[in-house]
């Protein structure tokens, strides 16, 4: 039985966040991508997407290895990938395509590259924007190419991936749907400390992060992804050996009307709190429709970022006090008072704050992976 070992939600090609290559897309390029699994076995398979595509997506070759040091992968370790006994493709438009099982023994923490090829025009690329973790491109076929010399360009997004799979026959996955908390804006690129990793390395158990930086529960957005409830069955519903899922969501909601910022609404809409708990309720539904059990975590401080305001500040205090106890919600990880700070609660505390005064940086995600892993 196959396990999601690892996700990114997939979004609507954009340029939102730092330059990516989602809407020019690809032509007889290859992109290699890498990401840290969190559960092993003796065969991985992948999950290709173009959700957001209106044509097919040829794609030529693709290639799974063990990762080396930047582009570079273990010589003795790349191994083609077929789909459907062939190795060449297409991903449907509007959809997704997944491997076959391919024999790579993997561990759980371990990292895996992936090379695809793609020879045909793929106009705008299906991505997720931030992946905090560097992904390569180059001209031709380089699915082979080991040393990673024939990668010259860079970006810190993923291309064209939705999901890798072990055949770990795991059933106690934890997903986590959230915002850019989740998704682990503020961490430290490249070395894998969103709480989402840490999580994973104090229980031992698969941990998919469907985090979307920016992400709203109760509206869809152009930059920033499908709002959470209508995408909570794809990104997690529908992802194989789940059964825990762990809700971070709101800030955005609320904070998006409080800056002029934001390029998503002008105006943003302000909500109120009977708003946002009947979304919350929305997906406690459909997940214990799935047999999930529900964790509902508060809403971290965010006094002095931009996204604070009076009824922000009212309203976010208001929906924290309906998760805590109106008991609709199997437990709950109440992070807002594990990172505030003692002297002004409605602030991050300094020792965890990225700077902006919403995000933690990796210290803040490990509290935030400890008080998550209590309630577990």
């Amino acid at each position: 039985m196959f396990t999601t070992a690892w996700t990114a939600p997939p979004q609507l090609p954009s340029e939102g966040f730092t330059p990516n290559w989602s809407r020019e897309g690809f032509w007889r390029q290859s992109v290699r991508q890498t990401v840290r699994l969190t559960a092993g076995g003796d065969r991985v398979r992948i999950r290709l997407s173009n959700a957001y595509g209106t044509s097919p997506v040829r794609l030529a070759a693709a290639t799974v290895a063990h990762t080396a040091e930047g582009p570079a992968v273990d010589a003795d370790s790349v191994t083609p990938l077929t789909f459907g006994g062939s190795r060449h493709t297409a991903i449907p438009a509007r959809g997704h395509l997944l491997s076959d099982p391919a024999a790579l023994a993997v561990t759980p923490g371990q990292a895996l590259t992936l090379t695809l090829h793609l020879d045909a025009v793929t106009g705008p690329a299906t991505f997720h924007a931030q992946a905090f973790t560097t992904s390569y491109r180059g001209e031709g076929d380089l699915t082979a190419d080991v040393d990673g010399a024939g990668f010259d360009a860079r970006s810190e997004s993923w291309y064209l991936l939705g999901a890798v799979e072990t055949d770990a026959g795991r059933t106690d996955g934890i997903a986590l749907l959230g915002d850019s908390l989740t998704d682990g804006f503020g961490s430290t690129p490249g070395t894998d400390r969103r709480w989402s990793d840490q999580l994973a390395r104090h229980t031992g158990r698969p941990v998919l992060n469907a985090g979307i930086g920016g992400n709203l529960l109760l509206n869809d957005s152009a930059w920033y992804g499908e709002k959470a409830l209508h995408r909570l069955r794809r990104d997690v519903l529908e992802q194989p050996g789940v059964n825990t899922l762990v809700v971070l969501l709101g800030l955005n909601d609320l904070g998006f009307a409080e800056t002029d910022e934001q390029p998503t609404y002008k105006p943003a809409p302000v909500l109120e709190a009977d708003e946002l708990i009947a979304g919350h309720r929305e997906l406690i539904r459909q997940a214990r429709g799935r047999g999930l059990r529900v964790i509902g975590a508060t809403l971290l401080p965010f006094g002095g970022s931009d996204h604070w305001g009076e009824h922000a500040a009212k309203v976010s205090h208001e929906v924290d006090e309906w998760i805590r106890h109106g008991g609709e919600y199997d437990a709950v990880a109440d992070l807002r008072r594990a990172l505030a700070d003692p002297a002004d609660p409605d602030r991050l505390h300094p020792a965890y704050d990225s700077g902006d005064h919403l995000h933690p940086h990796d210290a803040g995600y490990a509290v935030m992976a400890e008080a998550v892993a209590a309630r577990l």
